[in-house]
């Protein structure tokens, strides 16, 4: 059986576009495999992503589908060519994962990133001191070449803020968060003077759900729900686990976990009584240090 890739944001986009043209049509997936010179199966894989259409393809279908809005056929065939683009995280894919890759993809591409985390400092904010500590737990088998690559991608992860165009921030973070000691007090004391530093509302904004709110509606683990800029986007959540990550694209599913993240934010301390405790407990580190 042939390997189709893992869908990226754009072939995304580019499929469910298609997908909704075509029926709107009212084109059965037979006739438009039978323009293109394909089978069903093809077309449902570029329909939800999993394989890239060329220019001529694209013409053909849209000719079908009558479609005439040149601005809407540029756009198109414009996310064709840059779903074939490589990403710079190409260069790391004989230790980075498939599902990590298109976790990498996603976040890249996001002009929103809602993110929750109640265990650790998420890797979008790490310091390279966090960061090695937790790559050297989590992998124990890991050379040490392979330890630099990964800080190397958190590095290359973290450029996504000081670009031209950097997607706006807002992130949860579990008062556990905070106190967990991962790599000892210095390690933590210059961790939280990081996310102090960080803290730049409302293009990064940082928030502390305090223990004193017990339970809460992220009880059940981390997520980080990705949006993006144009109607064709498709919204996604991610979810992580210990062998992998789940994405989930439905509606009901994102809309769920948007609600869920509004509801944290509201039990959240406000941003400055989040700075507050950021660095009352970063103080407490730095004097152990």
């Amino acid at each position: 059986m042939p390997s189709h890739p893992r869908p990226t944001v754009r072939r995304r986009r580019l499929g469910a576009e298609l997908k909704r043209l075509r029926e709107k049509a009212g084109v059965r997936m037979e006739e438009a495999a039978e323009r293109i010179g394909g089978d069903k199966p093809k077309i449902s894989r570029q329909e939800n992503g999993r394989q890239g259409v060329s220019k001529l393809e694209i013409e053909a279908l849209l000719a079908l589908y009558g479609v005439s809005d040149e601005r809407l056929r540029t756009a198109l065939t414009t996310l064709a060519r840059e779903g074939r683009r490589k990403g710079w995280w190409a260069q790391y894919s004989d230790i980075l994962s498939s599902g990590f890759q298109e976790g990498l993809s996603i976040e890249s591409d996001a002009a929103r990133i809602l993110a929750f985390q109640p265990m650790l400092v998420p890797g979008l904010l790490q310091t390279v001191e966090y960061a090695t500590e937790v790559i050297c737990s989590a992998d124990k088998n890991a050379t040490q070449e392979q330890r630099d690559s990964y800080i190397e991608v958190r590095r290359e992860r973290q450029g996504i803020f000081t670009r031209d165009n950097p997607p706006q921030y807002v992130c949860l973070l579990d008062e556990a968060v905070l106190r967990r000691e991962v790599g000892g007090p210095a390690v933590m004391a210059a961790q939280l003077n990081k996310i102090l530093e960080m803290n730049n509302p409302p293009k990064l904004t940082i928030q502390v759900v305090p223990f004193a709110q017990g339970w809460h509606a992220g009880a059940d683990g981390p997520f980080n729900v990705y949006s993006y800029p144009d109607p064709m986007d498709l919204d996604v959540v991610n979810l992580e686990y210990l062998d992998g990550a789940l994405y989930l694209e439905e509606d009901d599913s994102v809309e769920r976990y948007q609600l869920a993240f509004d509801e944290l934010r509201a039990a959240a301390l406000a941003t400055k009584q989040s700075m507050e405790l950021v660095s009352a407990v970063q103080r407490e580190f730095a004097k152990r240090a």
